[in-house]
């Protein structure tokens, strides 16, 4: 039974009288029972006709306290005064009639058929989930077609004594979702709920009314301003800032109260799948000098094959059905240098995966064979993370620090002893300005870095190797050289002769996350 009061009868006659179709109707009654809305809409229909046909002071059939039931939301309630009296027309409406506020989105679209339509689509893009968020896009004018006959209303209802307010109205968007979204949860076998993961998105549109918004940008020019990722100026949000700055009496003048009725009924537009990102985290070694990290492209040119980030990604790709990444590290290493020890942490966001749930077994099994994939790199502790947990990664980066091994040349003869000299220099000040090597792709600056510790491993009279422990976003390659004074002070005025670095290799990366996973 509809949870249906004597004061709503007024408003009923009056909405039926204007075209308006039944869950409509329950709307304006401020019907907020989901299972109401459920029903077929033939079932509401015949209920509203003989709730209306019967006399006003007959015992009341319906539920006259307008308790909810355990289950249902909390009703929203017409305020309303004593004094209501029936409409004397008689209500004409067939079932072939298109709402002129809803524009049919809860007429047809709410039957089962529809609502096997929406799933048998969601299936087809073939994502697994056990629960999703049903999400509805409508046309903006239905917001100038609902003000209208909330003004048609309020009107009657005024000469009656009675009060409904706008924001006591169940929203279209609301009473569609109350109608469908259990058929298509038990069609799909998920739970439809309010927070998930993956969001099925239904939307519709009305070529044939969308002129009804224009005489707004007229009125209220000041809600209207253009946008580069809009299509049109008149958004919902436009629209609705609109009509709440617009007078009665001004909207009365520009728009029919109630609204005309359509010749159409809205098009439901293509059903949309869109799960949130995974984010997939681990640490990476990379064992070669010609490997970049990223896809290293020069003046649209590709220059080498393959990446340590296209490695690591495509088996994720592939297991996860992602349609996109983004790969992001603990700072970056050159080219032809090596990142040897516990690795890199790195953090991958994959997008848009049809599959997100996986095992530790699963995962493990995901990491052997990204690891056989290339003797090129490995990955460690893969893992999947969620978003907030990739921000640590970044966090205090330049706090942290970084262990290095580098082979050095220098242009003078040296001996064991004119290097003991470095060991004993610690947490040296140096100023870095941006390297010519970079400068390409990072703003001037000058970066003032700590060398932590250094010490050597002397190799003959002109190579030794060189280990450091310095500040994190140190340019190690611009210490050794000094790039062309450009970084102060360096080891070519510490050892007072020209030195170049031959080979570099990233030892360790001083940062605790992401967790260690035992093998």
């Amino acid at each position: 039974m509809l949870s249906l009061k004597e004061k709503d009868r007024p408003i009923i006659r009056k909405l039926l009288c204007a075209g308006c179709c039944v869950r409509c109707v329950l709307r304006f009654c401020c019907v907020g029972t989901y299972s109401a809305y459920r029903r077929s809409y033939e079932d509401i229909r015949k209920e509203l006709l003989t709730f209306i046909s019967e006399e006003k002071n007959s015992p009341q059939s319906h539920d006259a306290s307008g308790e909810d039931k355990p289950d249902d939301p909390p009703n929203k309630r017409m305020r309303i005064d004593e004094g209501s009296t029936e409409d004397s027309a008689t209500p004409a409406q067939t079932d072939s009639d298109i709402c002129p506020v809803c524009l049919g989105v809860l007429q047809e679209f709410c039957d089962p058929t529809f609502a096997k339509q929406v799933s048998d689509a969601v299936k087809k893009q073939q994502y697994e989930f056990d629960s999703l968020v049903l999400t509805v896009s409508l046309p903006a004018q239905l917001s100038v077609r609902e003000h209208s006959c909330w003004l048609h209303v309020k009107k009657e209802v005024r000469e009656k004594s009675m009060c409904l307010g706008k924001d006591d109205v169940i929203q279209v968007k609301d009473a569609f979702k109350w109608a469908v979204q259990g058929k298509i949860g038990q069609e799909l076998g998920a739970a439809v709920v309010a927070n998930s993961p993956c969001e099925v998105s239904i939307g519709f549109t009305h070529s044939e009314t969308e002129e009804d918004c224009h005489f707004l940008a007229n009125t209220c020019p000041d809600c209207f301003k253009p946008t580069k990722n809009k299509a049109s100026i008149f958004t919902r949000m436009a629209v609705v800032k609109a009509l709440e700055k617009i007078s009665e009496e001004k909207f009365s003048r520009h728009y029919p109260c109630p609204p005309k009725k359509p010749n159409t009924r809205c098009t439901a537009l293509d059903t949309t799948c869109l799960h949130t990102s995974v984010f997939i985290a681990g640490r990476y070694n990379k064992f070669s000098r010609e490997l970049p990290q990223t896809p290293w492209v020069i003046d649209g040119e590709r220059r080498m094959d393959g990446s340590v980030e296209e490695l690591i990604a495509a088996p994720l790709l592939s297991s996860f059905r992602a349609d996109g990444f983004n790969f992001s590290s603990s700072g970056r290493e050159d080219v032809d240098v090596r990142t040897l020890g516990n690795g890199r942490p790195f953090a991958v966001e994959l997008l848009n995966p049809h599959r997100a749930k996986f095992n530790r077994s699963e995962i493990k099994q995901l990491q052997e064979t990204i690891n056989q994939s290339s003797d090129k790199i490995r990955v460690r502790d893969l893992q999947i993370v969620n978003r907030d947990a990739t921000s640590r990664m970044k966090e205090g980066e330049e706090e942290k620090t970084k262990t290095y091994s580098a082979l050095i040349w220098t242009q003078k003869s040296i001996d064991s002893t004119d290097l003991e000299f470095l060991g004993n220099i610690k947490d040296l000040k140096i100023a870095q300005k941006t390297p010519l090597r970079v400068l390409h792709r990072r703003p001037l600056a000058v970066r003032q870095r700590l060398i932590h510790s250094m010490s050597t491993i002397y190799l003959d009279k002109h190579h030794f190797t060189l280990k450091l422990c310095t500040q994190a976003g140190t340019y190690i390659k611009e210490f050794v050289h000094g790039d062309f004074g450009r970084t102060k002070p360096n080891l070519c005025d510490l050892m007072k002769t020209d030195a170049d670095i031959l080979e570099l290799d990233v030892e360790s990366v001083d940062i605790d996350w992401p967790p260690a996973i035992p093998d």
